[in-house]
């Protein structure tokens, strides 16, 4: 029988802006609540770990600390160990894409808390629907994110020698 606590997830993002800056917005993981609803709390512990508090629709947080793996900008790929209420690692692979990028995000987590261990039969499809959910919204939030990143990097500039 398989390990009913172990999840494996995959969600592409197509996403309409280069990869270049979908990174950069990835990769500043202390601004994902700005863009990402179910990140409730997002701080920057050192330059390479940051802590996310993380709740979507079920009536609990999760709290773990996301350590920089690998940072492969060439290769469009960045790679965090996880630790705390979920322990394994999670990967963005970004690639170009006619109009933009996609964005691949894989996860390969194990929750450490007592009552998600004990649920994780019954209650396997509604975590797995509710990982979903955040997803879909992630998405959204960086779509709409990186729409306000792109225009802000290409406003009005002062004229050389200027103010």
């Amino acid at each position: 029988m398989r390990d009913a606590n172990h999840y494996r997830f995959a969600h592409g993002w197509e996403l309409p802006a280069p990869p270049g800056d979908v990174l950069a917005v990835l990769e500043d993981v202390a601004r994902y609540q700005e863009w990402w609803p179910e990140i409730r709390r997002a701080r920057r512990l050192d330059d390479h770990r940051g802590e996310l508090t993380v709740r979507s629709l079920l009536p609990y947080d999760l709290v773990f600390t996301v350590e920089e793996s690998r940072r492969d900008v060439a290769a469009g790929v960045l790679e965090a160990a996880m630790t705390g209420d979920l322990e394994g690692w999670s990967r963005w692979t970004v690639t170009p894409r006619p109009g933009g990028s996609l964005a691949l995000f894989e996860e390969d987590v194990r929750p450490t808390r007592p009552l998600m261990r004990r649920l994780a039969l019954p209650a396997r499809p509604v975590f797995t629907a509710n990982h979903a959910l955040m997803m879909r919204s992630g998405r959204r939030g960086l779509r709409i994110y990186l729409a306000g990143f792109a225009a802000g990097r290409a406003g009005p500039r002062a004229p050389e020698g200027g103010p």
